[in-house]
């Protein structure tokens, strides 16, 4: 199955949300055509971008690990607000700032630009490099001197990386060593 109609036709249906159609028929109808006449060709034209095969299966496999990811991300976007926030507004708190090795067992880079982005998203802490060879990223945190707290939310995270974006590890997998991965080459080049 080609994968450009089905975007297109998402498009259209998105214009429908962000325009914000009038809820009768010919202003849904004409909200839709309006989406449609725009979203075709961008998905058409675009198409060189995405695979022209689309895994339906997939997909549907998918999409229940990226609700929970996005609720877990949420979660953790709330529970670093607050911590920030508890830090800022009582300055006794703990601030060890440290920066974080962080191998990966996701290795497709739609995974790793994920969980990188979702690292960055989170106050408190911050994606600072990524070392391909080694699958490794390096997060700066404001309570990085305690390495678990900063590793927890990434390695859940992580575990629905696995499933959604269909990588060959599962999340039971052990957390490859850096050092065996890329050779442990200490000047990142």
């Amino acid at each position: 199955m080609k994968r450009w109609p089905i975007v297109g036709l998402t498009l259209a249906v998105l214009w429908l949300f962000v325009n914000g159609a009038p809820l009768t028929p010919t202003g849904i109808a004409t909200t839709l055509l309006v989406g449609s006449l725009v979203g075709f060709p961008i998905a058409f034209l675009f198409r060189r971008f995405y695979t022209a095969e689309m895994n339906v299966r997939g997909g549907l496999f998918a999409a229940p690990f990226g609700v929970l990811y996005v609720l877990l991300f949420v979660r953790e976007l709330l529970v670093a607000n607050l911590d920030v926030a508890w830090r800022v507004l009582w300055p006794s708190m703990p601030i060890k700032p440290d920066v974080v090795e962080v191998p990966l067992r996701v290795e497709s880079d739609l995974a790793v630009t994920t969980i990188a982005n979702s690292i960055t998203l989170t106050p408190g802490t911050l994606t600072m490099d990524y070392d391909r060879d080694r699958n490794t990223l390096y997060v700066h945190g404001i309570t990085g001197a305690d390495e678990e707290a900063v590793l927890e939310p990434i390695r859940r995270w992580e575990d629905y990386a696995l499933r959604i974006f269909d990588e060959e590890r599962s999340p039971g997998d052990p957390v490859p060593d850096p050092a065996e991965v890329g050779g442990g080459d200490d000047d990142g080049e």
